[in-house]
């Protein structure tokens, strides 16, 4: 029981009365270890309490010798019939309002509330009376916060985690939408339980503060993404291409054939000739003298003529175009005979233009032969190269030859 009631009884007289005063003892002082462990000494009027050393105590002052309770012991006092809390009216006993009448003993910051035939001392909310002092409820003991409980005199409050607020009970607490409260994301926000997070559009990383968007330099990270150049924009990359190129789809290019946009400017008397990134404007009729031309690209020596002796007897001109830096060796150009003398052999070689051996003739049967390239070649470049086709006959004791004059444009790129 942490009340004991210590209470020393003094009797004072005077002429035809006598009164009786009691006298607190402070049983903190006077009783060694009056409380154990972790328990705290209070004193209070006519006891003491043992109470948590983190108890609040609301005390009241001693009473002063003026103001100590008595009970008057009259020598010649009337006797009273009824009983204690009652007084007598006529014939009736009515209650005695203590409260009223102050004849009560409750503490200052008590309440004093009257009942029939005595009263009662009513602590404050938050408090709760042991013996006649009020010690502070520690709410917080009993769990009624979802998160923090702070405990204060009298009462206690409610606090929340970050990312959280009270809900309207001020105990529960719900998630903060920070997404909508202006969370600093520089452009994606996403709200989660107690918190939120920042995420990018593509082609951004999250800075290292977590809310800004920093842009992916996407061309830094290969030279792969485009077949020409890589242009980093704000959240993306694009592909360009050089002049005479388009784009085809995102990343490669194509040549564009100006002969057939008509965005070439070849003249009358000439033929557009297409290559790789522009064209080539060439005349129509290339034959040389003792040549004549008889038709479209083809040119002849005729045999009357005594300087076309020692000369082919035809001229053919081809064009084509490469790419720079073509795996070697390729095959390029394939050479056909058109006409064939019954019994004839022919053989093919390059007749003129291949000083730096970078070509060679492969020869594949008796009317055809393929144009190797021997050599990796980087253009802008041109070569023309004399193919010339031998044909020997035993039979009539006869050999003529022709020559396929073709032009090699060497792209300045590797597509």
């Amino acid at each position: 029981n942490p009340e004991i009631m210590l209470l020393y009884m003094q009797i004072t007289c005077k002429p035809k009365s006598c009164s009786l005063f009691y006298l607190d003892i402070n049983e903190c002082e006077t009783i060694q270890q009056a409380c154990q462990g972790e328990m705290k000494c209070f004193n209070h009027y006519g006891g003491y309490l043992c109470l948590p050393r983190s108890a609040s105590v609301i005390t009241a002052p001693e009473p002063s010798s003026q103001s100590e309770p008595s009970v008057p012991v009259e020598s010649n006092e009337a006797f009273n019939p009824c009983p204690v809390g009652y007084r007598a009216q006529g014939d009736t006993c009515v209650d005695i309002d203590e409260c009223e009448l102050d004849m009560h003993d409750c503490q200052p910051s008590q309440e004093c509330i009257n009942t029939v035939g005595t009263y009662t001392c009513q602590c404050p909310d938050g408090y709760s009376k042991i013996g006649i002092e009020c010690v502070d409820i520690d709410e917080c003991r009993y769990r009624y916060c979802q998160h923090r409980c702070v405990n204060v005199p009298g009462s206690f409050s409610c606090e929340c985690e970050p990312g959280f607020q009270l809900a309207g009970n001020n105990r529960s607490c719900v998630d903060v939408n920070e997404c909508e409260m202006g969370a600093p994301c520089q452009q994606r926000c996403y709200n989660s339980y107690g918190t939120f997070l920042c995420r990018c559009d593509q082609g951004y990383d999250l800075g290292p503060d977590g809310f800004s968007c920093n842009d992916i330099d996407e061309c830094s990270y290969s030279s792969f993404l485009c077949q020409f150049q890589c242009v980093n924009e704000p959240g993306r990359f694009s592909c360009v291409c050089p002049e005479g190129y388009e784009l085809l789809g995102t990343r490669l290019c194509q040549d564009v054939n100006e002969c057939e946009t008509g965005t070439h400017q070849c003249g009358t008397g000439q033929v557009c000739v297409n290559i790789h990134g522009g064209h080539q404007c060439v005349n129509s009729n290339r034959c040389q003298d003792p040549f004549v031309q008889v038709s479209e690209n083809r040119c002849i020596c005729p045999v009357v003529k005594p300087e076309c002796r020692d000369l082919p007897f035809s001229i053919v001109h081809r064009y084509m175009s490469i790419t720079s830096e073509r795996s070697v060796p390729s095959d390029i150009f394939q050479i056909q005979a058109t006409s064939v003398y019954p019994g004839a052999y022919n053989s093919f070689r390059i007749r003129f233009g291949d000083e730096n051996d970078e070509f060679y003739i492969r020869q594949i049967n008796n009317i055809s032969a393929m144009l190797v390239l021997a050599r990796a070649v980087t253009g802008p470049k041109e070569y023309v190269l004399d193919l010339e086709m031998v044909s020997v006959s035993p039979l009539i004791n006869y050999q003529t030859s022709s020559v396929l004059r073709l032009s090699v444009y060497v792209g300045p790129h590797a597509f």
